[in-house]
């Protein structure tokens, strides 16, 4: 891997650890010391993802328009302002004010990160897409330990651990960050072309959408690890000691199996389509598999199940984004798959409590398996639409 690549896996595993101190811990600090209710920290909780969207939005635009060097430092710097706000007073009016801009700024930082990871490595295709993922869950693996042990001593303390981390990353990607960007010299046919269609729904744009929706529909499913499920181990008491071990397992296992997933990929030469499909289909069957969960035991299967499908398919929709995205859009296209995933993470808890609050946890199973049907079908559709942006490209270098 090339030296700039290094630099930007640094920096993800920073900024994720960062993160990481504080979202186990959001709805913990919102309930029990600022004593609101649950409902109000899912509020804010959406509020937060809600801004997140927009701030990945915004940091695709950035990234188009002035380089992921500039729109990296804005997003640490808003970020930075909102941890410091929060150090500095984290009573109830600010905690929530500073915490809806802290997901804003992070918004805008993640599109360009993963911008950034294909111009590091042009030629590196999936497998830098395949390092950065790892990173990303080696800093949630760092960051929920550290967190847990900070909190465990001072829960306010995470504020200022968090800050500390923070500071460390702006510093990398100041020094580090400054040479990596898009070419800088596009062709100039290409750029007026790409003005032309820049408001118009192109074949690639189509394709995109249409990996997007089975993105927004797994994330849907993958969130409820984190809400339902939760609640339904608690119902059998299970501990949060053993439903934490889970997360710490989940991210061992992508550290330590991601290479064996991608020599897989690469040995049985399998499509963008049927690596989506694969990972689908262990979505699937952990989600059968948990749906009769009774033990512990079986809950760790399930996850160590799901977590197999996720090293398929998280990697693949930003690898997929950086394929069909015209050379001066590649930010544009990662904050809209940066947004698709934060959709699904906003909307995923609403869904899930409503459909267990108005039925029961058999039913949210099934209407979770039908989800992941949908979107196996979205796969194969962007499949096909993905052979008309190739068809359409060949066309334009003919002419």
């Amino acid at each position: 891997m090339p030296k700039k690549l290094w630099f930007l896996l640094i920096g993800m595993i920073l900024n994720v650890t960062g993160n990481s101190f504080l979202w186990p811990f959001n709805t913990v600090y919102i309930h029990t010391y600022l004593g609101k209710s649950l409902s109000v920290a899912g509020l804010i909780l959406m509020f937060n993802s809600l801004a997140g969207v927009f701030g990945n939005m915004l940091g695709g635009w950035l990234f188009d328009k002035f380089g992921g060097y500039r729109s990296i430092l804005t997003g640490i710097s808003i970020t930075f302002l909102s941890i410091l706000g929060l150090v500095i007073n984290h009573s109830w009016t600010f905690y929530s004010c500073f915490f809806v801009v802290l997901g804003f700024g992070i918004g805008i930082v993640f599109p360009s990160m993963y911008a950034m990871v294909g111009a590091a490595w042009p030629e590196g295709g999936r497998k830098a897409f395949n390092a950065i993922y790892v990173a990303q869950n080696l800093g949630v693996a760092i960051g929920t330990a550290l967190g847990g042990i900070v909190a465990d001593f001072n829960i306010n303390y995470i504020f200022s651990a968090n800050l500390l981390l923070y500071i460390v990353f702006f510093l990398v990607a100041l020094f580090g960050f400054r040479d990596i960007g898009v070419p800088k010299v596009v062709n100039e046919i290409q750029v007026d072309q790409s003005k032309k269609q820049r408001f118009s729904f192109t074949p690639s744009m189509k394709a995109l959408m249409i990996v997007c929706c089975a993105y927004v529909l797994c994330w849907l499913v993958y969130v409820q690890w984190q809400t339902t499920i939760a609640s339904e181990m608690q119902n059998l008491h299970i501990g949060l000691k053993k439903y934490s071990l889970l997360w710490t397992i989940n991210g061992a296992l992508i550290v330590l199996a991601q290479p064996i997933i991608s020599s897989t990929i690469r040995k049985y030469k399998l499509s963008m389509r049927k690596q989506m499909l694969f990972g689908i289909g262990f979505f699937i069957a952990s989600t059968i598999f948990v749906s009769t969960a009774q033990q512990f035991s079986m809950f760790m299967t399930g996850m160590i199940i799901l977590t197999i499908g996720e090293m398929f398919v998280w990697p693949a929709v930003p690898t997929i984004a950086n394929m069909l995205a015209p050379k001066d859009r590649v930010g544009m296209y990662q904050g809209i798959v940066n947004s698709a995933a934060t959709v699904g993470r906003m909307l995923g808890p609403v869904i899930g409590g409503a459909v267990v609050d108005t039925f029961n946890m058999r039913v949210l199973f099934i209407v979770l398996v039908v989800f992941l049907g949908i979107s196996m079908i979205f796969s194969v559709l962007y499949e096909r639409q993905a052979k008309k942006v190739v068809k359409v490209e060949n066309q334009t270098l003919a002419s």
